[in-house]
């Protein structure tokens, strides 16, 4: 198309992605979504994807007409080699920055000092809430907040997750078990915001403390993964997975940094450099499940509140969560930082 469309291009947490006004994209959504990726194509050398999962990344945001919520968010991923754009997953590092991205675009007013924004996420019907550092009534994103996958500082942008116990398959546990086999392997199903497979990396033939390049190249170990992966998913309620981005797999081992455990996720073809936001929430739930396979490895700190450092190849995920009974958790939170890096218009 010849007219451009307003598009603004932010890291929002340790992913990149090009956030869009609902209203302001055109009838064949998913078409010029992939155009202006430049998918399928391994390079997206034609759009403005970075060759990269996490780097291919869309948010839709609308005010919302719900009561008590100030945006509507979807999110879409968009494949890199593949004509595929998915609404099946949330993705909590783009929702670090759906916040400043409604304040910027005149959807929600801001406050002296911070802002909070009360997002909806379509994908799931989660609701979270985001404290936006808002100065002088606008956005702020320099500040001395660190996370890891993200070189230097950032404005802080605390992110609180409620009631998200089954939020795409149904249940916490989906399949009713806290522990089932699949394939002759341990696993634990479990959608705490984002349906995960988590098991023993022994299990699989590795330490977990691989790189992601490394386990890119296990060939044999993707292709056993997929086989489990396809099996879990009718146990999860999420039918036949084989062109779904969900379930994540994340094979889990002993804290090697001082966490509370260590991990290696499959998102669910390639090894994700860290770890998503729900993801973490996901297996640190299952971590409090007493007899689940992450239960067994996981170093549990005492207390209602619990601070889980989930371990992953470039550091840490940090999940502040309010422990209640049987393992169950009441909430989750966990610290994001956003930058808006381009402001205008994109060509499809």
């Amino acid at each position: 198309m010849s007219d451009g469309i307003r598009c603004m291009w932010m890291r929002g947490g340790t992913s990149k992605g090009a956030y869009f006004l609902a209203d302001e994209l055109p009838k064949d959504r998913d078409r010029f979504l992939l155009r202006i990726m430049g998918s399928p194509d391994r390079r997206q050398i034609d759009g403005i994807g970075g060759a990269d999962p996490l780097t291919s990344k869309v948010a839709v945001v609308k005010r919302s007409e719900r009561p008590g919520i100030d945006v509507d968010y979807l999110f879409l991923q968009v494949a890199v080699d593949e004509p595929l754009v998915s609404d099946a997953q949330n993705c909590g590092n783009i929702l670090a920055g759906v916040g400043p991205f409604a304040i910027e675009r005149g959807l929600v007013a801001a406050t002296e000092g911070t802002t909070k924004v009360t997002i909806f996420m379509e994908n799931s019907g989660q609701v979270a809430v985001a404290t936006v550092a808002t100065p002088g009534g606008m956005p702020d994103y320099s500040g001395d907040a660190a996370i890891d996958g993200v070189p230097g500082t950032a404005a802080a942008v605390p992110l609180e997750f409620k009631d998200t116990a089954g939020s795409t398959c149904g249940a916490l546990l989906p399949s009713g078990n806290v522990r089932d086999q699949v394939e002759g392997v341990a696993v634990t199903l479990i959608d705490n915001g984002m349906p995960v497979v988590v098991l023993a990396a022994s299990d699989m033939g590795i330490t977990g403390r691989e790189s992601r390049d490394a386990l890119e190249a296990n060939a044999d170990l993707k292709t056993r993964l997929e086989r489990i992966r396809l099996a879990c998913g009718p146990l999860m309620n999420l039918g036949d997975v084989a062109s779904k981005t969900i379930p994540k797999m994340t094979m889990i081992s002993p804290p090697a940094h001082g966490g509370a455990i260590s991990t290696r996720t499959f998102i669910p073809h390639r090894c994700h450099a860290s770890i998503g936001v729900l993801g973490a929430v996901s297996v640190a739930t299952a971590c409090l499940l007493p007899g689940s396979v992450a239960a067994d490895i996981a170093s549990i700190p005492e207390g209602q509140t619990k601070t889980l450092s989930v371990e992953h190849p470039i550091g840490q995920t940090t999940i502040i969560a309010e422990a209640g009974e049987e393992g169950s958790v009441r909430s989750a939170a966990v610290l994001r930082t956003a930058r808006k890096l381009f402001d205008g218009m994109v060509f499809g």
